[in-house]
């Protein structure tokens, strides 16, 4: 029976701390960061006794982002056989949370250094976007004379085809 009323209390991180039993475990509440019924005492017995009624509907816990970092990089700071399994058990979390949360943060470092954005995958140099304005001027310019030239070809045929001369343009001195 003393057995199963000693808890474990942390004394040391898992970077080599050494882990004790001496004291009270952490509640869920305290797991979680909600704050403990205003029936519990100070020393962590209750007064009352817990409710034997099962909620209606279970709540998932959430974990943030920064609670599954610390976690992860606390995992990793264990180096001695039972670390791991002692912060789980701290922590109230299963082995395969702790699995999925490390597989997370090497996606998320690896998708920070990845570009994986639509569109353009490379910043074009100020003069490479001048070039290609440039170019769709002169295609577009070059659209237009060809149309000209065209239309005047026409108007020179047709003016043939009715005898009316032309007026040639008169030289003003220029070239």
């Amino acid at each position: 029976m003393k057995a199963m009323t000693r808890s474990k209390e942390r004394l040391g991180e898992c970077d080599g701390g050494v882990l004790k039993w001496s004291g009270e475990e952490r509640s869920d509440s305290e797991r979680n960061g909600r704050t403990p019924p205003s029936s519990a005492r100070s020393d962590g017995v209750s007064e009352l006794p817990p409710d034997p009624e099962v909620p209606e509907k279970a709540h998932r816990r959430r974990f943030t982002a920064e609670y599954k970092a610390g976690i992860v990089r606390e995992a990793d700071g264990c180096r001695e056989p039972g670390q791991i399994g002692a912060l789980l058990r701290r922590e109230g979390l299963y082995s395969s949370q702790l699995v999925q949360w490390r597989k997370q943060s090497r996606e998320g470092a690896y998708r920070a250094l990845r570009d994986n954005h639509r569109g353009r995958k490379r910043k074009r140099s100020p003069l490479e976007e001048e070039n290609e304005r440039l170019r769709n001027q002169v295609a577009r310019l070059e659209r237009r004379l060809n149309q000209a030239e065209t239309i005047i070809e026409f108007q020179k045929k047709i003016s043939e085809m009715l005898g009316i001369p032309l007026n040639k343009p008169e030289h003003d001195g220029r070239a």
